[in-house]
């Protein structure tokens, strides 16, 4: 005879409970509105800057540079993923870094004593925000930029081969730099020093490690920054720049999925075991 278990409304009315709790925590948090804005101020912002940037020096670019040259770069500059990296990474500190500062955490697990359903709450909402407000940024960043470069016939479509590829890269690395700073304060338990640290893994530490080895290629590559820049570029390289040990598109999404499973568990480790 074959038995059906039903899951327990009760339980699953609670993991509701502590979703809706840690929304209101979300966005409760001044920091949080202000963090937001500045993502979205400088993926779409400096998107449009270097759009027309471009637009004004397209007519006067060589041939072969303008051959090379990808609008993705536009659409996704490099200065814009380094505020995002900052301000994400701070949304994810702050969430647990402040509870631990008021002292919340510790009357949130006397309420809650199942940390880990406390702990995937948290992660499942952090996730979900920061995944969806990447996605804003990275969507409107490419068709602002692309729209500006279509004047001067320098754009292209989102069908066009590694735009869909540049678009995610660039939407889920917030939820990525935000389950790191998460992951961190969770493991440090004071905010300031968990985004200190995020700002020095995430963005320092690439570089201060080259790419003229083997061993220091596939460490620089295996850091998310980097597999971000990988992931941007639609094919090879330009020209211009010599790359012993080109990195991999499926290399630098393992590296994606490395990073954020590693933040969740350190996570789920860090407050299922460590008392507040």
């Amino acid at each position: 005879m074959i038995t059906v278990t039903r899951p327990d409304p009760q339980t699953t009315a609670h993991y509701r409970h502590l979703l809706a709790a840690e929304w209101i925590k979300l966005w409760s948090l001044r920091s949080t509105w202000g963090a937001f804005a500045l993502i979205l101020l400088a993926m779409v912002g400096l998107a449009i800057h270097a759009a027309l940037a471009t637009h004004a020096g397209w007519p006067v670019l060589p041939t072969e540079v303008r051959a090379a040259r990808s609008p993705l770069w536009d659409a996704f500059p490099t200065e814009a993923q380094m505020f995002v990296v900052l301000a994400a990474s701070g949304v994810g500190a702050v969430a647990v870094g402040g509870e631990y500062a008021s002292g919340l955490m510790r009357t949130t697990f006397a309420a809650v004593p199942r940390r880990y359903a406390v702990a995937a709450a948290k992660l499942t909402v952090l996730t979900g925000v920061m995944t969806l407000l990447g996605l804003l940024g990275a969507a409107a960043a490419f068709t602002v930029s692309q729209v500006i470069l279509a004047d001067v016939d320098a754009g292209m479509s989102v069908g066009d081969p590694g735009a869909l590829r540049g678009i995610a890269a660039s939407a889920l690395l917030v939820p990525l730099c935000a389950l790191v700073g998460m992951a961190l304060a969770a493991l440090i338990r004071h905010t300031a020093p968990a985004i200190v640290t995020a700002a020095t893994v995430l963005l320092l530490l690439p570089t201060a490690v080259n790419d003229d080895e083997r061993w220091s290629a596939l460490l620089r590559q295996a850091m998310p920054v980097p597999a971000w820049q990988r992931l941007v570029e639609p094919g090879a390289p330009p020209p211009w720049l010599t790359d012993v040990h080109p990195a991999t598109v499926s290399g630098a999404w393992t590296t994606y999925a490395l990073w954020a499973s590693a933040a969740t568990i350190l996570t789920l480790l860090a407050l299922n075991h460590r008392t507040p």
